[in-house]
């Protein structure tokens, strides 16, 4: 089986909380992120959207784009709507070979809201969900008609949050949206991450290998302190200075034949945990439990020739 390793920008420059960002260039981002074994990078706030600007800076880099989030707003808006704004991103995504778009749900989440606290995060009745999951799977049907599939990703703040969360909007929704198993945020939500792949490894079509710090969880007040302070105070890290047992995880989605990309993303405070020192953490951590479960870990980066 074969497995790829890519990383999200948010360990460089995160969008929601500026104090947590360094002052790095997109090159250089990617420069560390390759010298550390990474071969893919998400798509970040500080990439060009056109394609012939990204692609020599990827060239030159050696990585891909694997991936990349989209801001959707299907809870409260039109199918139209939302197909005008991703519409750009399909072209740029087609165009440099990416292999998804990652479908983020911001209405209704309190995910960038600092002020308001975990325990007032949005929820949606039984016939709401059940509404909510149609129209995404409808969504991501024409997305994919267009050449660009998507990725569903439940995250914490945002209507699909927990596991029964997840797997009402799963049995609601159809196979036209792939999903995106987190482990991180599934864990911070208190759900059991081996047995969500169990019951959705059919679907999953992308992976993001988020490692929690447990005891930051824990200690959390969720009716004080929101998501965003949760991510302040260091909830997140990478594979190999959390909590999570990766081992477990990753030997699990290979159980069930998963292949393709596993991401690091974990938005921490760049002065306490550089990223690159971080992103080498995650690397060697993936590297052992990835030899471990069987996979080979494609090492080519941007397409030679």
């Amino acid at each position: 089986m074969k497995a790829k390793l890519g990383m999200s920008p948010i360990a460089w420059w995160n969008d929601d909380l500026v104090e947590l960002s360094d002052d790095v260039s997109l090159e250089e981002c990617l420069r560390q992120s390759r010298s550390a074994g990474f071969t893919g990078m998400e798509k970040g706030r500080r990439f060009p959207d056109d394609p012939e600007v990204m692609l020599p800076i990827l060239r030159a880099a050696d990585v891909t784009l694997c991936g990349g989030w989209f801001s959707g707003t299907l809870v409260d808006e039109e199918l139209a709507a939302n197909k005008d704004r991703i519409a750009p991103m399909i072209e740029l995504f087609k165009a440099v070979d990416a292999p998804c778009i990652v479908y983020g749900e911001v209405g209704r989440s309190i995910q960038g809201k600092r002020e308001v606290p975990l325990a007032r995060k949005p929820k949606l009745s039984d016939d709401e969900m059940k509404a909510y999951a149609r129209k995404v799977t409808e969504f991501g049907e024409w997305c994919a008609e267009q050449g660009m599939p998507l990725s569903y990703h439940h995250h914490m703040a945002a209507v699909v949050e927990t596991e029964a969360e997840l797997d009402a909007f799963m049995a609601a929704s159809g196979a036209g949206i792939p999903l995106l198993l987190d482990a991180g945020h599934l864990a911070f939500a208190g759900g059991d991450v081996l047995r969500a792949i169990d019951k959705h490894h059919a679907r999953i079509n992308h992976v993001h290998v988020k490692d929690i710090r447990q005891a930051v969880v824990d200690g959390l007040d969720r009716t004080k302190q929101s998501f965003l302070d949760a991510v302040a105070l260091g909830a997140f890290t990478v594979p190999g200075d959390g909590s999570l047992d990766f081992g477990a995880i990753v030997q699990r989605l290979a159980d069930h034949g998963y292949e393709g990309w596993f991401v690091v993303e974990a938005e921490q405070d760049p002065k306490k945990n550089p990223p690159l020192k971080m992103a080498q953490v995650g690397h060697a951590e993936l590297m052992r439990v990835m030899n471990a479960a069987g996979y080979t870990v494609e090492t080519q980066g941007f397409p030679k020739g």
